[in-house]
């Protein structure tokens, strides 16, 4: 569908306008392209004038995209506006970026170093801090947790510095680890896909390689995003050290009272504590009650023998 306005123009609007008409675009040089909030990018409208750009060779800059890309992979604003991007060159946005992203890197690893060394200094002068040698340090990441060995002294002496290098080192062997796998997942998923190339009187093999270099490129992609993504919205929670409260003095002990007994030196007087003043209980002898027989009525009233009865183990 297409309609003519008063203006300079034609506009062209439809499903699938943009790659239908796209030998009647008059491209120059360079493109500036404005969207709204999502509507180009739901829509696939944004995604096919990428791709006609791209294949023309055209230069094209994208405020709106640069703006999520800022937000999803650094975690910050677009340190430049609309205007800037349209006038200035891309080596000089891409330098005023990089100092702005760096700046909020040094920011980020001060505060984790600051809120680790906390702990880390607690611990190591502390009365035990030598019966420790390593420690595990949690960090949060989004909705994810690592922790994070490291060794107490080294740490104490880099002011936790060493701490967040570790942390850096953990993520990218653990990010590198996970796309490979998945890298090699999908190779495996081509080698089995690209036989029908051969319907299309294709080489499958030139089409495994070209394919295989577009995603070990796209593996690469995702590493650099991912890692960058992790390490810019890491934190270190900040524990707040509480310093214990000196022991209460003990009451001072009394002294024990000692019970002292003077020596007898009367005769009688000794003969006297010496003779057991209780009364003797009379000795009663131990009489043995008569049991009766084996084959007798049992005494309980049960009517058995009282071998089979109360007598059964006698």
């Amino acid at each position: 569908m297409s309609f003519n306005v008063f203006l300079p123009t034609r506009i062209i609007s439809g499903v699938g306008c943009i790659k239908n008409n796209a030998d009647k675009l008059l491209l120059g040089k360079k493109a500036y392209i404005v969207t709204g909030k999502s509507g180009a990018k739901k829509s696939g409208a944004l995604d096919d004038i990428i791709s006609i750009l791209t294949e023309a060779g055209v230069e094209y800059r994208h405020f709106d995209g640069c703006r999520e890309m800022f937000l999803s992979t650094l975690a910050m604003e677009v340190p430049f506006t609309a205007e800037q991007l349209e006038s200035m060159r891309r080596e000089e946005l891409c330098e005023e970026a990089y100092q702005k992203v760096m700046e909020r890197f040094k920011q980020k690893v001060a505060i984790m170093a600051g809120n680790a060394n906390k702990v880390v200094k607690a611990i190591y002068e502390s009365p035990q801090g030598q019966m420790y040698e390593n420690l595990m340090v949690p960090v949060l990441a989004g909705n994810r947790q690592y922790n994070i060995p490291a060794n107490l002294k080294e740490a104490y002496e880099s002011e936790s510095q060493t701490v967040v290098t570790a942390f850096h080192k953990a993520i990218m062997l653990h990010i590198i680890d996970d796309a490979w796998k998945e890298n090699l997942r999908l190779l495996d998923e081509l080698k089995h896909s690209v036989h029908n190339a051969s319907y299309e009187q294709k080489d499958p093999l030139l089409i495994f390689k070209l394919e295989s270099v577009k995603l070990f490129d796209n593996m690469v992609n995702q590493i650099n995003d991912r890692t960058v993504s992790i390490i810019m919205r890491a934190m270190i929670p900040e524990v707040e050290i509480r310093q214990e409260a000196p022991a209460p003095e003990l009451p001072r002990r009394q002294p024990e009272l000692t019970e002292t007994h003077e020596s007898l030196t009367d005769e009688a007087q000794a003969r006297a504590a010496a003779q057991d003043t209780r009364g003797r209980q009379p000795v009663q002898p131990v009489r043995a009650e008569k049991l009766p027989g084996r084959n007798d009525p049992c005494p309980c009233g049960s009517g058995l023998k009282f071998k089979n009865c109360h007598g059964r183990n006698l």
